[in-house]
């Protein structure tokens, strides 16, 4: 898996409220508890300055609103802090894993852009 950096943000014609970028490859997996869930983990780098981007605007439960890009399919979610692993996870949908092509245990390219 690559690390993410951030990159500077493209104001051009994008949404005001949208934060950093960050791109970064991560291996899909499915949630061993309720539920057929599959998250990918954010890889160390990426969840740190997410964090410092985001002390003191983070929602409940610690979640921070991103847009998720795959290849074409572009959706409105938010990433989920993971104290276990000590990261963030991001929920990879039904509809984004059958439109992309993706299940667990691909290696999947994301990009996040943080809505702030």
């Amino acid at each position: 898996m690559s690390e993410g950096t951030p990159m500077d943000q493209a104001r051009d014609g994008q949404s005001p409220g949208l934060g950093p970028t960050f791109t970064f490859t991560a291996e899909l997996w499915e949630y061993e508890g309720k539920g057929a869930w599959i998250f990918a983990s954010l890889p160390s780098k990426v969840a740190d300055d997410i964090r410092e981007i985001t002390e003191g605007r983070r929602n409940g439960f610690g979640s921070v609103k991103v847009l998720a890009v795959v290849n074409a399919t572009r959706w409105s979610t938010s990433v989920f802090p993971d104290g276990s692993r000590n990261t963030f996870l991001l929920p990879v949908k039904k509809a984004v894993r059958l439109a992309e092509g993706i299940s667990e245990g691909d290696a999947v390219t994301f990009r996040l852009e943080l809505v702030l």
